[in-house]
């Protein structure tokens, strides 16, 4: 709140007077003043502040858009408002600066592990519809947001298919949607979340490793693309997999490999062929998810 010094030398009173008096002869300040409903006395004392006042406000009045704000505080008008019998001034934000706070509220709920920006800002009114094979997937979006809304319930979904096909933007716009109901999700790009685990061991690994099992709905994408180890499978993958389907947390996949070409891939580390410990990874998967297939064109050319 900014407050005009109302220290006013007497000397000054009629050269005030007359600044105002001037004023008056705009009949923009006329209107301003008119509906603040204080004494000439008062309004004597700030015309100078009220003339920013009346500037910014015609400003708003032919607004020329939140981007191109003229005003001095972009997406805030200067306000004279009435204080008892004195005035005030302040900064009040716009409609606009609103409006597009809120808009964009959501995006605290949303952590994006090193995927591009596009993938943040994914949303059903942005995504392709002109395949019938997507049809399958925006159905199941619909069963589960309506499930999930209703009792935080609702198995993930196991998406693979063609590089390029849109995977990851469909189940991000999924997330952006539940996002704005305050629910709170994360987008991981897993070769690189298990790069970062490695990389901080002895800092914040468990701090990582706890938000990854927690957060309420998960997307592991690209899994399958990492060089497997035994680490990765069995002291990374496995227990994230084991939290989340004892706490019936919602848990998403994309890959471009079928489940039965992970399991192939799980089971080859530097330490051999481990068949058994790979089927198991994919039961707790399949226990998390539902598995819908995606082949398309490739959206990214």
């Amino acid at each position: 709140m900014k407050k005009v010094n109302t220290l006013v030398k007497k000397s000054d009173i009629t050269k005030l007077k007359s600044y105002y008096g001037e004023a008056l002869g705009n009949i923009d300040f006329k209107a301003y003043v008119d509906n603040l409903d204080v004494s000439d006395d008062i309004l004597i004392k700030y015309t100078s502040s009220i003339e920013d006042a009346v500037k910014e406000n015609n400003n708003c009045k032919s607004c020329p858009g939140l981007k191109n704000c003229p005003n001095t505080l972009k997406g805030h008008r200067f306000t004279a408002l009435k204080d008892g019998n004195n005035l005030n001034f302040s900064y009040i934000p716009c409609p606009m600066l609103i409006k597009e706070e809120n808009t964009y509220a959501y995006k605290k709920n949303i952590t994006c592990f090193d995927l591009p920006k596009e993938i943040s800002e994914a949303s059903f009114s942005k995504a392709y519809r002109d395949d019938n094979k997507r049809l399958p997937i925006f159905k199941y979006f619909k069963e589960f947001m309506d499930s999930y809304l209703k009792d935080k319930k609702g198995k993930g979904l196991y998406l693979s298919g063609s590089f390029g096909s849109g995977k990851t933007y469909l189940v991000a716009a999924l997330f952006n949607e539940l996002a704005k109901k305050n629910i709170s999700s994360a987008l991981v790009y897993y070769p690189e979340l298990l790069r970062s685990l490695k990389s901080s061991f002895g800092s914040d690994y468990e701090e990582k490793f706890d938000f990854i099992k927690t957060v309420p709905l998960l997307l592991l994408d690209d899994i399958g693309a990492e060089n497997t180890t035994s680490w990765s499978r069995d002291e990374v993958l496995g227990p994230i997999l084991q939290y989340r389907m004892e706490e019936e947390l919602p848990t998403f996949f994309t890959s471009n490999l079928t489940l039965s070409e992970l399991e192939a891939s799980l089971s080859i580390t530097n330490s051999g062929t481990e068949k058994v410990k790979a089927k198991r990874i994919i039961e707790r998967i399949k226990q998390l998810t539902v598995p819908l297939e995606l082949i398309s064109k490739n959206r990214r050319n």
